[in-house]
């Protein structure tokens, strides 16, 4: 099933809406059979709006290896069609277009959904992260989540309070 054409102002709404984290103690998963090898969590988040619920997955994938080589998501999961990835979080571990090996955020576009792309396709460079913790704690704060926290060397600094 191919993902429907999201419009700016329903991708915009998504991010924003309240979510709380249905099982905050999600535990390590290590891929010993993959190259590389890494290891993985997902959370489940739910959210409400107008009487409508939402449901969410938050996945964090670090390899074993390489700090620098990692990625911390969200999808939505419409109850009636393929997930969303509405944003990733990456380490500065490989180039992305003309992002050399910084951290970076990619984002769904109306765009990129329109041109058959990944959602997600595009991606900005930042300076807001450079673990896999402090991209877990930009999404966190991005996306409006609630029920766990991650740390951050940002957020300890008290720019994102």
């Amino acid at each position: 099933m191919s993902t429907r054409l999201y419009t700016y102002e329903e991708l915009n709404s998504l991010q924003l809406i309240p979510k709380r984290i249905i099982n905050s103690t999600a535990h390590w998963i290590e891929k010993p059979k993959g190259r590389p090898v890494y290891r993985q969590r997902t959370f489940e988040a739910s959210g409400q709006r107008d009487g409508e619920d939402y449901a969410f997955a938050i996945c964090q994938r670090q390899n074993i290896a390489e700090a620098n080589d990692f990625s911390c998501g969200i999808a939505y999961h419409p109850f009636n069609g393929p997930p969303l990835t509405l944003a990733r979080y990456n380490g500065s571990s490989h180039e992305h277009g003309n992002i050399a090996y910084r951290p970076h955020i990619h984002h769904a576009t109306e765009e990129a959904i329109a041109a058959g792309k990944k959602p997600e396709a595009e991606a900005e460079e930042t300076n807001r992260f450079n673990t896999i913790e402090g991209a877990l704690a930009c999404l966190i704060f991005d996306f409006n989540l609630e029920g766990f926290r991650a740390q951050s060397q940002f957020y300890q600094l008290g720019l994102f309070s």
